[in-house]
């Protein structure tokens, strides 16, 4: 009976005791997850937190280059007695010549024991090819506007490459101390274009460094009179806002090659991003080439950058922007991996051209006479070369053994490959540039770009007059105050073909045009653009004299000096009217004993009108070639002969009667 009493309190003691162990057990287990939790989330987010990757970002001529260069001044990376020369990033001569960047170049400073990789991108659409690759190599961006111009096109571009690869930005708003600066208008007109390219909330919250550069002064806020004599914003601003790059050392590794190099030592050199592992000079890797085989090579060497230098190193690990060698024919977006563990990245996406053009061996009268490299091959060998480094570019053969199609991001990004050329020693000739159509669901499309003007309010009616006879759509217009107007168009490419000089022409050199791709969109059929005045074309070959030059300035437009040797087809000026013109320029003043009443007086003419590059480029029709060698630009006609010309032409229109 005793026992059947005390059976309910043994029972509750026993409940008890098993719910408490029960209750030890889950509070065990549930530590112990917390633990494994906390340790894999710290495995997760292991950091490299003295290092940061970073691109400069902007429109060109708004100032990359320079803030480059000062916060390479400003860094612990220079020794002091190091003088840092204007613009010191950009190497390459025809970069300094015309003060943009062409090439992305890496360099590194040092700040506060923070290691930045610096990327210094091109600022103008021609050369995207290059910003969309450095995209792939950091983990956030730069973006610098100009205080006064804010957002242009090649803004819009380059922004909307870094928000597709979700980096994260920070905003610079730089040559604040310019008089008619305004700071405040231009960071509005900064977040309107991050909403209208689909930023993400944490992009739409970027901070802003106001800034000028080339006065090595910056500040968070936007009155000139606080700007600090200092790059120290700047740097804070990268380091506690850019994120730092994972540490996933430990890992196989992974390289993804994003530009190339070549050293007349070592070979060729890929540059670009360890993403996982570590990599050691003497490692044997495999290459996973873009083609999808795989072949195995011995690192060589490896290159850290440090200021702007590349030195040698040992070893590097994930995080790191390095340069490796040991494999001579690496390209662009190709990845290594060790031999046990091969695992490609995604190969690297880039648009594709839009514009083409010929390029041809010279085979003018004066073919040979100024060039060192001017036969088929040479000129061959070196587009190859060119296919090696610049991945926006495409050459494919023609039925010819002396012509290539040579394709390009836009005008500019051919005429500097035909200017590298001729400077390098080539003689060639090239023909007029053309869009490429391209079929998109059945349907011919051609490219469009978006154009933005800066011109005085008088010449708007003559601007959008033009624009529109091109084909072009007004997108928007507005009142920028001091007189001045700011038009936004779409306009099929081809209708942009020359269009340069006709608009400086028009607006007295006052009007400021920038323009970048835009889509493609449905081909609008007919003609768009071209010249309207024909060429005044050389019937005999000799010297261009005064004699004849003054009898032929009536006509037109002369693009020759007196002096200056011509041949039969060569173009020496533009007529006035549309029609071509066949000239004798070479024709002298005939001899007489007979004393002339103006015997003594000076014979004058017009200074001619000498053509660049590019202003010949635009100047070409269909029917015409642009020789280039390294002392001579010449414009001439695809026919030489005036008969042969004549009957072409017959030919021509015969046919397009039908």
């Amino acid at each position: 009976m005793q026992i059947l009493m005390e059976l309910p309190y043994f029972l509750m003691k026993t409940f008890t005791l098993i719910k408490a162990v029960f209750f030890a057990c889950v509070c065990g287990i549930i530590v112990q997850l917390e633990i494994k939790f906390k340790n894999s989330e710290e495995i997760m987010t292991k950091l490299r937190e003295d290092i940061r990757n970073i691109a400069i970002i902007a429109h060109v001529d708004h100032g990359k280059t320079t803030l480059v260069d000062e916060l390479l001044k400003q860094s612990e990376t220079l020794d002091a007695r190091t003088e840092l020369a204007e613009r010191a990033m950009d190497s390459n001569d025809i970069e300094k010549e015309r003060g943009i960047t062409i090439l992305a170049k890496n360099t590194a400073v040092a700040y506060n024991g923070t290691r930045i990789n610096i990327m210094d991108t091109p600022g103008h659409a021609d050369f995207g090819g290059e910003v969309e690759r450095i995209m792939k190599m950091v983990d956030g961006v730069v973006l610098v506007v100009d205080a006064y111009e804010g957002t242009m096109p090649q803004t819009r571009f380059v922004l909307k490459k870094a928000l597709e690869q979700d980096l994260v930005p920070i905003v610079v708003v730089n040559k604040i101390d310019k008089p008619s600066a305004r700071p405040a208008e231009v960071v509005d007109e900064v977040l309107e274009l991050f909403i209208e390219l689909g930023a993400d909330d944490d992009q739409l919250d970027f901070p802003v460094v106001y800034a000028s550069a080339i006065n090595g002064t910056s500040s968070l806020s936007d009155d000139p009179a606080d700007q600090e004599k200092t790059m120290a914003p700047i740097f804070d601003t990268i380091i506690d806002h850019i994120p730092a790059p994972v540490d996933n050392s430990d890992q196989p590794l992974q390289f993804q090659v994003s530009l190339l190099d070549y050293n007349d030592f070592v070979g060729r050199i890929g540059i670009g991003r360890v993403f996982r592992g570590t990599v050691k000079v003497g490692d044997q890797v495999t290459l996973s080439k873009l083609d999808g085989t795989t072949k195995n090579f011995r690192v060589t060497k490896l290159f850290g950058f440090f200021g702007l230098e590349r030195r040698e190193i040992n070893e590097a690990k994930a995080g790191d922007l390095i340069a490796v060698s040991g494999m001579e024919d690496i390209f662009v977006g190709e990845t290594i991996t060790p031999t046990d563990a091969i695992e490609p990245l995604p190969i690297l996406h880039i648009d594709e051209p839009t514009l083409q053009m010929t390029f041809l061996v010279n085979n003018s009268p004066f073919a040979g006479r100024e060039g060192k490299w001017v036969t088929s091959r040479k000129v061959e060998e070196r587009l190859q070369a060119e296919l090696q480094t610049d991945v926006s570019l495409r050459v494919d053969p023609t039925d010819s053994p002396d012509k290539w199609t040579v394709s390009g991001r836009g005008e500019l990004h051919l005429s500097i490959l035909i200017e590298t050329m001729r400077r390098e020693g080539y003689e060639l000739q090239v023909s007029r540039p053309e869009v490429i159509v391209k079929e998109i669901d059945g349907v011919k499309c051609e490219p469009f770009e978006r154009v933005q003007i800066d011109t005085p309010e008088e010449y708007q009616g003559s601007v959008i007059q033009s624009l529109s006879e091109r084909k072009g759509e007004m997108l928007d217009m507005i009142s920028t105050g001091n007189g001045q107007t700011r038009l936004v168009f779409l306009v099929p490419a081809r209708g942009l073909i020359g269009y340069s000089t006709e608009f400086l022409s028009m607006t007295r050199g006052y009007g400021i045009m920038n323009h970048t791709f835009d889509q493609y969109l449905p081909l609008i059929p007919g003609e768009i653009g071209g010249r309207h005045r024909g060429a005044l074309v050389s019937i005999d070959a000799g010297k261009a004299t005064t004699y004849s030059i003054m009898s032929i300035e009536e006509r037109g437009t002369i693009f020759v000096n007196p002096g200056t040797e011509v041949y039969e087809g060569m173009i020496i000026g533009e007529n006035s009217r549309e029609n071509d013109l066949t000239v004798n320029i070479t024709k002298a003043k005939q001899m007489t004993n007979v004393r002339s009443a103006t015997k003594d007086q000076t014979a004058v003419i017009k200074t001619p009108r000498i053509l660049t590059l590019e202003e010949s480029l635009e100047f070409l029709n269909d029917d015409e070639y642009m020789e280039v060698t390294p002392e001579s630009i010449r414009l001439r006609k695809q026919i030489l002969n005036k008969q042969e010309r004549e009957k072409a032409n017959k030919k021509k229109k015969s046919a397009a009667a039908e």
